[in-house]
């Protein structure tokens, strides 16, 4: 009875050994994803309170390094440039308010095998753009982006969902986007 156990123990140890390395690759990874944003845009027109509420579909290609310095912990810097697609707004001349921007995090994350969580803190400098007449509508700033995601890695291949949050100037925009990324 005492040799199954043992060999039981064994077993499973080398399992989870495997298992944790899986989804362990640091370095350089390239990635991309779409997502679903919701523009939340208010401004004063002529005395006239405006508001935008509108979602929309956006991308994002990124770039980061991981650093692998610490086991079962994800610490990386990574940048990235999105694109939230456009909010519209019918009363004043179906404008439309198109919101990009190159942003750049701290990452730091929890990981147990392929099964990763993050959460990622960093600034947006991004650019603002309407069709309207509005020059309040055409705007550029930088300002802090917040997220939270989680990760499905093996090997040099993942896959990952994310929750962002950007608290820019005049707009307002949370963005949830699931997308794929290489690591070199």
């Amino acid at each position: 009875m005492k040799q199954w156990w043992t060999t039981g123990c064994a077993t499973a140890l080398l399992l989870f050994s495997g298992i944790a390395a899986a989804g362990s690759e640091s370095g350089l990874y390239l990635g991309g994803s779409l997502g679903w944003a919701s523009l939340d845009f208010s401004f004063d027109s002529d005395g006239v309170n405006v508001d935008f509420d509108d979602d929309d579909t956006g991308f994002k290609i990124f770039a980061g390094y991981n650093l692998g310095l610490v086991p079962f912990v994800d610490l990386a810097i990574e940048g990235s440039y999105v694109d939230f697609g456009e909010a519209s707004h019918a009363t004043i001349g179906n404008a439309d308010v198109g919101v990009t921007g190159w942003d750049a995090f701290g990452l730091a994350g929890f990981k147990l095998g392929p099964i990763g969580l993050f959460g990622k803190v960093g600034m947006i400098a991004w650019d603002s753009s309407s069709n309207a007449v509005q020059t309040a509508l055409d705007d550029s700033g930088s300002d802090p982006a917040y997220g939270i995601g989680a990760r499905f890695q093996i090997g040099s291949i993942a896959v990952r969902a994310e929750y962002e949050l950007f608290d820019i100037d005049t707009v307002d925009i949370s963005y949830f986007s699931v997308g794929g990324s290489w690591t070199f």
